[in-house]
């Protein structure tokens, strides 16, 4: 077996998706659950990672203003009496006052920088770059509130190089005025890689969280689902099984809620209709054995009858003109009356399910010449001509011949009698899988309302209209049902004052199903409007 490829696959899955509301449902419900845990996580973690951030920088700027004043009054009180300052000693104190005063977890770096444009005399020689800092992450924006001197600190959000990688980091500045040697400014380097790691921390579980709230989620919905919609299905299944003829089948009855009364309620509705139906089975079966019964015990009479009115029908020449006339109608209407009951047997046989075809392959050409040949006197009586079109084409198949003979006949019988003597047209044409015959007359036609009824049984469009072929209203009928045994249909089209076209489909071989056929309705032919002239009808 070949593997399938994506197509397959995707077809598959769309068919899933449009027979299965389980998982319609399912799939709905996790994808709009995990929009909303995706938006209210997010929320989440932007608001814990803001508020992080904001209490670190608090905390660093608390810090930063600690050292800074720390370091502006360490420098302030080292000036003697005299005016002067030990400014290398001060610088040292300065930085051990400025490491105690922070206590980063992360690690905190400083520098103490000159401010630019000072004109003092006097310079720190010591000025410190601790632990490596590097002072190109400070920006020229920090650089110049803090060189502003207003006595405030000033911080900005930095990323710092590490032998580990990159990390998160705070630079806060501010200036000290150094006596004697001018303004200098102090940046405090923080590093908040805690800061970021419990952020890491806090978003991890967020993610962990929200996919086993969603899975949760789609279980419950996927088990809430199953026992809502289970009673549905074998519902649905019970119902299938009745409409395919298993009547007993019934849902089952638990519990007292809204299921377990639909249950009762479907279970009370097949019960009935299992009786109707077996009682109209039942009924039907009497009717068939009724029929069957009374055409076979009415052969023996009627063959009697039908020998006793052959003889008097023979030597009517020598009966008076009345007596003539009767023996006539005796012998038209007994042979009425056998065709009658030989359709009745037939139809009964139909209902009984007791028909079997006999297929054969069989030139359809040749069954329909020879149908013509069959009907020809009677067109020739009603002054109608006969016309075959066959284009040519795969014109054998697997038919039984005799009841394709007796559709033929019932047909051209029909378009004869209401051709109103004008051409009557057979159609015959096929192709790989269906074979079609189709036959055309331009008579009286038919309405809307009579097309609707033309293949019920025992009726007739006119039933007051002479006919020459007997009219039992049957013929159509099983011409329809030996139609439909050989897997085809028979379709019909008509207009008042145009002519009617019946058209035969039937598959190639019995069992194959039809797809379209081979033949319009009515087929489209250039001698039709010719025809159609000719008899002062329409253009067909």
């Amino acid at each position: 077996m070949p593997p399938l490829d994506w197509r397959d696959w995707l077809d598959r899955l769309l068919r899933l998706w449009r027979t299965s509301l389980q998982l319609r449902t399912v799939a709905i419900t996790v994808a709009l659950s995990t929009v909303a845990v995706t938006i209210i996580s997010g929320y989440m973690s932007l608001s814990i990672a803001t508020n992080l951030y904001d209490a670190r920088k608090q905390q660093v700027l608390a810090e930063a203003r600690q050292a800074t004043a720390s370091a502006q009054q360490l420098f302030d009180s080292s000036v003697t009496q005299t005016g002067t300052i030990d400014l290398e000693a001060a610088n040292i104190t300065a930085q051990t006052t400025i490491r105690a005063a922070t206590s980063n977890p992360g690690g905190t770096q400083y520098a103490i920088v000159r401010s630019q444009g000072q004109s003092s005399a006097q310079i720190m020689q010591s000025t410190t770059n601790f632990e490596g800092i590097d002072t190109s992450i400070i920006s020229h924006d920090l650089k110049e509130l803090v060189a502003a001197g207003d006595g405030s600190v000033y911080a900005q959000p930095v990323t710092l190089t590490t032998e580990a990688g990159a990390d998160p980091g705070i630079v806060v500045g501010g200036a000290i005025e150094v006596p004697t040697a001018g303004q200098y400014e102090l940046y405090l380097v923080y590093n908040v890689r805690d800061v970021q790691q419990t952020l890491d921390f806090v978003q991890q579980t967020l993610v962990i969280g929200s996919l086993l709230l969603v899975l949760t989620i789609g279980l419950v919905t996927f088990f809430v689902v199953r026992l809502a919609i289970e009673p549905v299905r074998v519902a649905a299944d019970t119902a299938e099984k009745l409409a395919a003829g298993q009547l007993e089948e019934r849902i089952p009855e638990r519990g007292e809620d809204v299921i377990a009364t639909l249950a009762r309620s479907f279970n009370r509705m097949a019960d009935s209709l299992q009786r109707q139906i077996t009682q109209l089975a039942d009924l039907s079966r009497v009717q068939q054995r009724f029929v069957s019964d009374v055409s076979h015990e009415l052969r023996t009479p009627l063959t009697t009858i039908r020998l006793a009115g052959d003889v008097l029908y023979d030597q009517r020449h020598g009966f008076e003109p009345a007596t003539a006339r009767t023996a006539e109608l005796l012998h038209t209407q007994v042979q009425r009356f056998e065709s009658m009951l030989s359709d009745l047997l037939e139809m009964s046989r139909f209902d009984a399910g007791a028909v079997q075809l006999d297929t054969e392959p069989t030139n359809l050409v040749r069954l329909v010449e020879d149908s013509l040949e069959a009907i020809r006197p009677l067109a020739d009586q009603k002054g109608t001509e006969l016309r075959l079109v066959a284009p040519g084409g795969y014109f054998e198949a697997d038919v039984d011949a005799r009841r394709l003979r007796r559709i033929l006949q019932n047909l051209l019988g029909n378009a004869v009698d209401h051709g109103e003597s004008r051409p009557v047209v057979v159609y015959i044409d096929s192709d790989t899988e269906a074979v079609a015959i189709a036959v055309r007359d331009f008579g009286i036609g038919m309405s809307a309302e009579q097309l609707q009824r033309v293949f019920d049984r025992f009726w007739r469009a006119d039933p007051s209209r002479q006919r020459t072929t007997g009219g039992t209203g049957l013929g159509l009928a099983i011409a329809t049902e030996d139609a439909h045994l050989h897997g085809g249909l028979i379709d019909v089209w008509s207009v008042e004052g145009e002519g009617s076209c019946f058209r035969l489909t039937l598959p190639r071989r019995p069992g194959q199903p039809l797809t379209g056929s081979p033949l319009e309705l009515p087929p489209i032919d250039p001698l039709d409007a010719s025809i159609a002239a000719e008899s002062g009808g329409g253009d067909a």
